[in-house]
C-alpha cells in the first residue's frame, strides 16, 4: 500500500471517532466572510478566545459596494459589543444581539468526510469536515487534522441566511492579551 493511501486510511480511521478534535481555545488569524444573499463581504484580522468567549476583529466591510472599516470587540461573557468606526473614530457600545458561536467544531459536531489531503506526503495538510445543528441554526466546518485549526465555517439560520467564513494565517495563542480591552474611544466618561 502506498504511503499517501496509508496516511489517508489512518486519518479516516482516526476521524471516525464520534468526538471531533478540539480547536485551540485561543488563536489569532485572518478571515474572509461572505453572505451572498445580502451582497456582503468582510475581511478581518481576528483575535479569538473561546475560554472567555471574546473576539476582537479589525474589519473591512463591503455592503453593496460601499466600504467601511471597524475595530470590533465582542465580549460575550459580558454581553457587550464595542464597535469603533476607524474613519470617524465614533464608538458604539451595545448589548450583543447574537449568541456565541464557536469557530471550529462545537460540541455535537459529527464527522462527515476527509475533505482534502493537500501537499506532498511529508508536509501535507489533511482537512476534515464536520457538521451539525445548534440551537441557532445549522453549521458545517472544515478543520485541519489532527490539530483542528479552523479552515472554513458555514452557518445557516432563518435569521442570518447562509454565511461562509474562510480562515487563514492562524497562529495559536494570543500575542497581546490587551487586544480584549475596549478601544480608548469607547471608554465611558
Amino acid at each position: 500500500m502506498s504511503v499517501p493511501i496509508l496516511l489517508f486510511a489512518a486519518t479516516l480511521a482516526a476521524a471516525q471517532d464520534s468526538k471531533p478534535c478540539e480547536t485551540p481555545s485561543q488563536w489569532e488569524g485572518s478571515y474572509v466572510r461572505t453572505d451572498y444573499e445580502k451582497t456582503f463581504s468582510q475581511a478581518a484580522r481576528i483575535g479569538y478566545d473561546e475560554t472567555e468567549k471574546r473576539v476582537r476583529e479589525t474589519e473591512e466591510i463591503d455592503i453593496d459596494n460601499e466600504r467601511d472599516y471597524y475595530d470590533v470587540l465582542y465580549l460575550h461573557n459580558m454581553n457587550k459589543e464595542y464597535r469603533l468606526n476607524l474613519r470617524t473614530r465614533k464608538c458604539n457600545t451595545t448589548t450583543l444581539s447574537r449568541p456565541w458561536l464557536p469557530f471550529g467544531l462545537p460540541s455535537g459536531a459529527v464527522y462527515d468526510v476527509v475533505y482534502d489531503v493537500i501537499g506532498p506526503v511529508d508536509t501535507n495538510v489533511v482537512s476534515v469536515r464536520f457538521s451539525g445543528t445548534l440551537t441557532e441554526g445549522d453549521f458545517v466546518g472544515t478543520v485541519s487534522f489532527p490539530d483542528c485549526i479552523p479552515i472554513d465555517f458555514g452557518f445557516y439560520s432563518n435569521h442570518t441566511g447562509f454565511v461562509h467564513t474562510r480562515f487563514f494565517d492562524i497562529t495559536t495563542g494570543i500575542l497581546d492579551p490587551t487586544v480584549f480591552h475596549p478601544p480608548p474611544e469607547c471608554a465611558t466618561p
